[in-house]
């Protein structure tokens, strides 16, 4: 059984059709990575995921459960995160706040917390700096730590790699692989060479539908595919 079952999504954003009949599905474990040029409808997919916006028709479902139509906040309980492209952490908070924050108590898992420090060290370095300070790598950093300072089964994750230099963007790669050891990670990559070096299995999607499904290994193979659905050149 997939973990997450996308079927014949559609989404309109104002008088918009944006997804006309998205469908594919997320197996447990690894990295799965939707692909797609600019505006192909990659965030909202994502965004109709965790509830922002409200396929019609269509289901979501997460580990055998129908979660279209819940709010974000109860999808989020069903141990769904999220990493906006934009980030979505508070600048006016320190680091340790925004953490706080992402917890369901307000305390910290100690040994969760320990392997944060271990997979982004500038978490711990600036623990006590406001977030707006932090440079975009580590403000990526602190948007991927807040998803996994608790137990989530997904993660969802749309544009990682943005503006990030290209040091940053190795780092962000390992410490990816590490996270999918434990925890499913669907990812929104617009650096195919950061996506194939993570992704498992993949969908492309353009104009709203989802036109290619398989193994990353087998869409890297196939140069004529890349350049027919990508542009990207072989």
């Amino acid at each position: 059984m997939s973990l997450l079952k996308i079927e014949n999504m559609k989404t309109d954003i104002g008088q918009y059709a944006v997804l006309h009949g998205v469908s594919f599905d997320v197996p447990e474990g690894g990295v799965f990575v939707l692909l797609g040029r600019n505006g192909a409808g990659k965030t909202t997919t994502l965004r109709s995921i965790m509830g922002l916006w409200t396929p019609s028709p269509g289901s979501v479902t997460f580990r055998g459960e129908d979660i279209t139509g819940l709010h974000t906040a109860g999808i989020a309980r069903k141990g769904i995160a999220y990493v906006p492209e934009n980030m979505g952490i508070f600048g006016g908070l320190t680091v340790e706040e925004n953490l706080i924050l992402a917890t369901e108590t307000g305390s910290f898992d100690q040994a969760r917390l320990k392997r944060i420090y271990e997979l982004f060290p500038a978490i711990e370095t600036f623990w006590t700096k406001q977030a707006w300070s932090l440079s975009g790598g580590q403000k990526q950093m602190l948007a991927v730590a807040r998803a996994i300072i608790e137990p989530r089964a997904l993660i969802l994750i749309d544009e990682p790699t943005k503006g990030l230099a290209p040091s940053i963007v190795a780092a962000m790669a390992e410490a990816f692989r590490e996270i999918a050891e434990t925890t499913t990670i669907l990812l929104v990559e617009q650096n195919f060479h950061f996506a194939k070096s993570l992704g498992r299995d993949m969908a492309v999607i353009e104009d709203g539908r989802v036109v290619h499904t398989g193994t990353m290994a087998d869409f890297v193979a196939d140069k004529a595919l890349q350049e027919r659905l990508l542009s990207l050149s072989a």
